[in-house]
């Protein structure tokens, strides 16, 4: 799995990008079909104190997965993004072997 991380009008951080790095190579262990992944760090300014703002878009076979959240901090926005993208992807995968068993 190819992975491109960018910062958004903000410094980049090696630390994150290192966490996202290793949460991602568990998601390409359990789905060797992922392509690529890009991973978008933001931050907003949220009167909620949030806007710590992570968005993911995973290549696969079919269409592209996106997932986006607004967290506290990045370490929670990743979690919960890639805790999205993981739903899309067992969803996916459903998919995959529904389809390959009726054919």
């Amino acid at each position: 799995m190819m992975l491109n991380i960018q910062y958004v009008k903000m410094k980049t951080s090696e630390s994150m990008s290192a966490y996202v790095t290793k949460m991602l190579q568990k998601i390409s262990k359990k789905y060797q079909w992922v392509i690529r992944t890009e991973v978008y760090f933001k931050m907003e300014n949220d009167p909620t104190e949030k806007g710590h703002i992570c968005e993911m878009e995973v290549s696969l076979p079919g269409p592209k997965i996106f997932a986006t959240s607004n967290e506290n901090n990045f370490e929670m926005a990743v979690k919960e993004t890639i805790k999205d993208i993981e739903t899309q992807l067992k969803k996916r995968k459903a998919k995959f072997t529904n389809q390959n068993i009726s054919s």
